[in-house]
């Protein structure tokens, strides 16, 4: 695969995770606001669907995104890097987790203080997670930019 084709792939998988949390994160505050029960059970039973599609996209983003970078010791890779530790530990430790316990939850009709709980945390997490990949996605398309504008400064002469 070259490495042009991996940066598109990158970029369109970052795309993808970043969308995809952004979209499950905003259906549960204005179903959780404005829905009844039911629809809050049937968003929880979707965003359990949805990670069908975010756990692909966010593994195909972080492996093409370690493999891009390689060994590079340059600040900004550097930051994206270690921006990508909380990231995945709060989609394996909280996000993944929390969406299977709420969905339960909520299909049961059990909207307790621990329902409200956990959905706090995992706002609160999906939040950071949206943060922290904006950031990242800020990062890369500056890269890009930066590498583009070179090469036609080179190319012109």
């Amino acid at each position: 695969m070259t490495r042009h084709t991996l940066g598109r792939l990158h970029l369109a998988a970052a795309v993808a995770g970043l969308m995809l949390i952004a979209a499950f994160w905003t259906s549960t505050i204005i179903v959780e606001l404005f829905a009844d029960a039911t629809a809050v059970a049937t968003l929880k039973q979707a965003i359990l669907w949805g990670m069908l599609a975010l756990i692909p996209a966010m593994a195909a983003a972080g492996a093409s995104g370690f493999r891009l970078g390689g060994s590079s010791k340059a600040p900004v890779i550097t930051a994206k890097r270690r921006r990508m530790m909380p990231i995945a530990a709060n989609g394996i430790v909280v996000l993944v987790p929390s969406a299977f316990f709420l969905a339960a939850r909520a299909a049961a009709g059990d909207f307790d203080t621990a329902f409200y709980a956990v959905q706090a945390v995992e706002l609160l997490a999906g939040a950071i997670n949206i943060s922290l990949m904006s950031l990242n996605m800020r990062d890369g398309l500056a890269m890009t930019s930066r590498r583009r504008r070179r090469a036609a400064e080179t190319a012109a002469g």
